[in-house]
């Protein structure tokens, strides 16, 4: 495989200078002409079964929540031991219309300067939230997918991060947003190896910013 790879710029090189016999074009179709209606219909149920997948619905709706101007609180918790807050701002918008959202935020966290992009959306065909999340204190790059609870008073997602510092590799992690109001949410981590209480390590209280 190695090799067929290495002679792809040297037959590229070949084929430029070896004339080829012209192809002929097919003939081109007449657009009057009349369509099979089977293949007609297998087109528009194709299409029909593909919109489902492909266009926005209410749960892209739910991503609305998130957009605004916010301050944040963050802590950090020890057992059930919460740091002293530290602060940060906000923003949420659209990175394409109505189908996926981003979040950037600026502040300190962990007595630092911190930044952190996340983008989040609803995957139709998974049929869950999907979240995306970097961030400027390590290298990264967290994944999440999950869904909103019955109530529709918060959401959901279970991904996998590494712990560096004790050399762990894909510990489970669960990511809570409890929606308090339309100008409040709260964002909490849970280490779930920890065991089946005092998981949360972090909340991050969002306020909406009044202009």
């Amino acid at each position: 495989m190695l090799k067929s790879l290495l002679l792809l710029p040297a037959i590229a090189l070949v084929a430029a200078f070896v004339p080829v016999a012209p192809i002929a074009s097919p003939a081109p179709q007449d657009p009057q002409a009349p369509q099979d209606p089977r293949q007609a219909e297998a087109m528009r149920e194709m299409m029909e079964r593909a919109r489902r997948f492909t266009q926005p619905g209410p749960n892209h709706e739910v991503l609305e929540r998130f957009l605004g101007e916010w301050d944040v609180s963050t802590r950090f918790f020890m057992g059930e031991q919460p740091t002293p807050p530290e602060t940060a701002r906000a923003s949420g918008a659209w990175l394409i219309d109505g189908r996926w959202l981003q979040m950037r935020s600026t502040g300190r966290l962990m007595g630092q300067q911190h930044q952190s992009f996340a983008v989040m959306g609803y995957d139709n065909f998974k049929q869950s939230f999907v979240v995306t999340m970097v961030q400027s204190i390590d290298t990264a790059m967290l994944r999440s997918e999950g869904d909103l609870t019955p109530d529709g008073a918060a959401l959901i997602t279970y991904g996998t991060l590494d712990e560096y510092l004790t050399g762990e590799h894909d510990k489970m992690v669960k990511y809570v947003w409890r929606f308090v109001s339309d100008d409040e949410f709260v964002l909490e981590v849970h280490d779930l190896p920890i065991g089946e209480s005092n998981t949360k390590v972090v909340e991050s209280r969002y306020t909406r910013r009044k202009s």
